[in-house]
């Protein structure tokens, strides 16, 4: 392990570029939203105590929640620091899991970590609102780190270690790794070798105790009402359709399957033309997985949209397509590696092209071909640009033996050049030092029962922010409405208080209305319409009104 202590620097160094440069992170941007004031509870459950949002949490099949309060309360950390540590742990294993994928395939470890870089660029999972890279500090970014680093971990032999990962990721989030688990019990099954099968076999006992300690969490945590062997209504299907309507393939746009397709048949051709060199059992995950990502489609309309079973909105098994394109990243660019070191440089400059679409646009790797948009022409230009700084390197380091560097800095210089070139802007703005004000007004000054309300948001996600950071109920946001999917019992909760108090247009002369709700306060931006009355609060962007 000596040996490659550099070729492990490089990857930390790469998961920091890849934490505050490109692809980055975020916070309080999407679910954790949700996932803090739920934590935040669960270490206090003084808190929230009217946020319905907290007080319908879903975590009881995960151990997300007792590992990042078992940190915050080992280390003192905040939630936001808890929750961020494991991220970069998990983006990391994720790199090493593709750097053992390399060496697995015969790789030098400077093109073993040029190929754990192309991964860690990320891409956007167009339809069901997915990332092979998460920006957020999430359930299914811890899981997915691991279950990559169990891919890295089955291409070397390692099965006991693997199914370990892939266990401990099936805690974090079973969603994100059951294809992996369906594609290695169908390894278990074929024949080989007998140390070869028993070795596959043993692999499997990690998944079972994994089940089993997930029954236990669940039954000792308790408290949730999910519902997984029951129809969804009509009304409930409504509700989804309006706030998540990525969960249902038929109001997809119809470029957006194609694009998984043809990144299908780009693995598959990768994987043939490495056929010296892939090992068997890495190929049939690899390929296994990504049959499955492409099959979720057809299965999600039948299940969703055909018998509307209620536990398809919690699966949500659509999300499998990341495998998809994960596995065509790598595959690709190992493709590309391999065609550059026998010298067959056109071939590898198609296979790194196919490797840097999916990383340089945010809809669909179809819409590079329309130049007409300077969008999408910009997102082109950077694939062919990042294609050809690569393919120089290759062929730097197949001339001479000092070229193994430059692949290197090639390779680290990749997460500071794809949106240089790309010009992608990953996530908008969210966060602004007045909303970090407001809530640091709310927690400092309000009781920590206060109800607040922002009736002129909208679907704006500040609220959610507020909520997290201000450590204050919120009435109803739109973010929160996401717990529908998980919990029928949710929707005559959120759906009535949204239509009442956020959905219609926010009138400051009926204001006091929201008393009948229990608001104690409602926030509004300075730049629309205020009540008549004086604010408790204010300052650039919001002012604040005590409800009388």
């Amino acid at each position: 392990m000596r040996d490659h202590a550099w070729a492990v620097a490089a990857l930390a160094v790469l998961t920091a570029l890849g934490f505050v440069i490109f692809p980055g992170h975020t916070y309080l941007q999407s679910d954790t939203q949700i996932y803090v004031p739920i934590l935040e509870r669960l270490n206090d459950p003084t808190l929230y105590d009217k946020e319905i949002v907290a007080r319908y949490p879903h975590v009881s099949f995960t151990i997300y929640d007792e590992v990042s309060i078992a940190l915050r309360k080992l280390t003192g950390m905040r939630f936001q620091h808890a929750l961020q540590l494991q991220q970069i742990v998990f983006r990391f294993c994720a790199l090493l899991g593709v750097y053992l994928i390399g060496l697995a395939m015969r790789f030098s470890m400077s093109h073993a970590v040029l190929l754990a870089a192309c991964y860690g660029l990320g891409a956007t999972i167009n339809g069901p609102a997915v990332l092979t890279f998460e920006y957020e500090p999430v359930p299914r970014a811890n899981a997915m780190g691991l279950t990559i680093l169990a891919f890295g971990l089955v291409a070397q032999g390692k099965h006991m270690w693997a199914a370990i990962a892939a266990g401990i990721a099936f805690l974090y989030h079973v969603p994100a790794v059951w294809p992996f688990w369906c594609a290695y019990f169908l390894l278990a099954l074929l024949p080989a070798a007998p140390e070869r099968m028993r070795a596959r076999i043993r692999g499997l006992i990690p998944m079972a105790a994994a089940v089993l300690l997930l029954f236990v969490f669940s039954q000792l945590q308790g408290g949730e009402k999910q519902q997984f062997f029951t129809t969804i209504d009509s009304l409930w299907e409504s509700a989804i359709r309006t706030r998540a309507s990525y969960l249902f393939v038929s109001l997809w746009s119809l470029h957006q399957p194609w694009q998984y397709l043809i990144l299908w048949i780009a693995a598959i051709l990768a994987a043939w033309q490495l056929r010296e060199r892939i090992p068997s059992d890495f190929r049939w995950l690899a390929l296994s997985c990504s049959t499955l990502g492409l099959l979720s489609m057809p299965v999600s309309y039948l299940l969703l949209e055909q018998y509307k079973w209620s536990l398809m909105p919690q699966i949500q098994p659509m999300r499998a397509l990341l495998y998809v394109t994960a596995m065509a990243v790598i595959l690709c660019a190992s493709a590309a590696i391999h065609s550059a070191s026998k010298g067959a440089f056109a071939a590898a400059l198609g296979w790194l092209l196919i490797t840097f679409a999916p990383c340089v646009q945010t809809r669909t790797i179809l819409a590079l071909f329309d130049w007409n948009n300077p969008i999408y022409r910009q997102a082109g230009f950077a694939a062919v640009s990042l294609a050809i700084i690569v393919l120089f390197a290759l062929w730097v380091s197949s001339r001479w033996k000092a070229g193994a560097a430059g692949v290197v800095a090639i390779a680290l210089c990749l997460p500071y050049l794809t949106p240089k070139l790309s010009k992608v802007t990953n996530y908008p703005p969210l966060h602004h030092p007045e909303l970090d004000e407001l809530a640091r007004w709310a927690r400092d000054n309000t009781s920590k029962d206060a109800l607040f309300l922002f009736p002129d948001a909208g679907r704006n996600l500040h609220p959610g922010v507020f909520r997290a950071e201000g450590l204050r109920a919120l009435y109803v946001d739109w973010k929160g409405g996401g717990q529908i999917n998980f919990m029928r019992d949710f929707l005559p909760l959120w759906q009535p208080r949204w239509r009442e108090a956020a959905e219609r247009a926010f009138d400051p002369s009926q204001w006091t209305r929201y008393r009948q709700y229990g608001v104690d306060y409602i926030a509004v931006y300075r730049k629309g319409p205020a009540p008549n009355a004086e604010p408790v609060y204010v300052n650039r962007k919001y002012a604040v009104y005590r409800v009388p």
